[in-house]
């Protein structure tokens, strides 16, 4: 077995991909595996995992300067068989422990380039300079770091030249997270967006779509507004009145919020870096056994349509997304039916039990490769 130590600068210590599915499922499976964490809560032991806290960063610029070097130092305390990286600032680390002879894995939960094109505060001209350069460094750490794990096979087919050693292990959901069998008869008429809310994840329009309701139903936004300016202007409009704000909530709290809802919203804007994603929430709603009211996105178009379990829209018409709200909330038994087969979608195929057993199997080849370099070293001494 080995002794692994997960890195992270900038995720939560209970982050659902990190801690709740990656680092329990190779605890579990009797790896020594620890989390490195820079939140300032302090150091932890949860189950199997042990939590190991550097401090609180001080504003990203501090994080990236100076939490990352307090993880390097944690890290080197900890003298693990395998570093897996969370964060592209994590990189140089990487490469730092690469040179020092340990073995690193970098975990690729996006597509970098193609996120940094859709950053608001970088101008046009120089958004794709930027994401070339990031890109081609990212591409050069890889080939020398021992595995590349990404979050979607979109994302491994940009890694697999480069680091033969990569595979996509899904951030599905945890079936048992959520209670499907809550009965219909008991659900409100509720649609429910669970996630960050900002302009290009579509509030805007579900703002102006809740006022367009023909049903009774409301429109939970459960999130964190990552624009202030924004979510003002919305206030204004009368569309708000029709919202439900619970803000940020914990794993259990999303659950609940899920049960009590008759469909939910995946209206993000056709951002490169969306379309080229698979939402987490995308597939939260079909194990929770609700409908999905989605973005017309080629991706996500074809998993809600090969499963039958909800429409899409187009993102940009508030209208379009009233009426399919309306249709759900009016017609309680497709809306079921549909939940149910998203349901079944997800035992039968997009669920963390399977991606695990990949996780696993991507450990258990690095500890076959790792024992082969340690027997060649050890001749080579001898």
């Amino acid at each position: 077995m080995l002794t692994i130590a997960h890195l992270t600068s900038a995720h939560p210590r209970r982050d659902t991909r990190i801690f709740i599915k990656q680092c329990q499922s190779l605890a579990h499976h009797g790896h020594d595996v620890t989390l490195v964490v820079a939140d300032g809560k302090g150091d932890e032991v949860v189950g199997a995992v042990r939590v190991s806290d550097v401090g609180a960063p001080g504003g990203r610029i501090g994080r990236m300067l100076l939490t990352t070097r307090r993880v390097l130092r944690r890290a080197l305390e900890l003298d693990a068989d395998v570093y897996h990286l969370h964060d592209p600032e994590l990189i140089p680390i990487g490469l730092r422990l690469k040179r020092l002879g340990k073995a690193v894995v970098f975990d690729a939960h996006e597509d970098l380039p193609l996120q940094l094109l859709s950053k608001p505060y970088l101008t046009p001209a120089i958004r794709g300079l930027v994401a070339r350069t990031v890109g081609a460094y990212q591409r050069y750490a890889c080939a020398r770091f021992d595995g590349v794990v990404t979050a979607m096979w979109i994302v491994t087919a940009k890694f697999i030249d480069v680091n033969p050693n990569t595979v996509d292990v899904n951030n599905f959901p945890l079936p048992g997270e959520f209670a499907p069998d809550v009965p219909w008869s008991a659900r409100r008429p509720q649609a429910c967006y669970v996630g960050s809310v900002s302009a290009m994840r579509g509030i805007g329009e579900l703002v102006q779509a809740a006022h367009l309701l023909k049903s009774p139903a409301r429109i939970t936004v459960a999130g964190s507004f990552s624009e202030p300016e924004h979510e003002a202007a919305l206030r204004a409009l009368p569309g708000w009145a029709r919202l439900d704000r619970p803000g940020h909530l914990d794993r259990a709290g999303v659950a609940a919020v899920m049960e009590q809802a008759m469909v939910g919203l995946l209206t993000l804007h056709p951002q490169p870096n969306y379309c080229e994603s698979l939402p987490v929430k995308l597939f939260e709603y079909m194990a929770a056994g609700i409908p999905v009211i989605s973005s017309d996105v080629p991706l996500w178009r074809g998993i809600v349509q090969s499963s039958q379990c909800g429409v899409c829209v187009d993102p940009f018409d508030p209208a379009a997304i009233a009426a399919a709200i309306d249709y759900f909330v009016l017609n309680p038994q497709i809306a079921q039916r549909m939940g149910q087969n998203g349901r079944r979608a997800i035992l039968e195929q997009y669920n963390w039990q399977t991606e695990a057993g990949k996780l696993l199997r991507f450990y258990q080849d690095l500890e076959a490769r790792l024992a082969t370099k340690g027997k060649r070293a050890a001749a080579a001494r001898g």
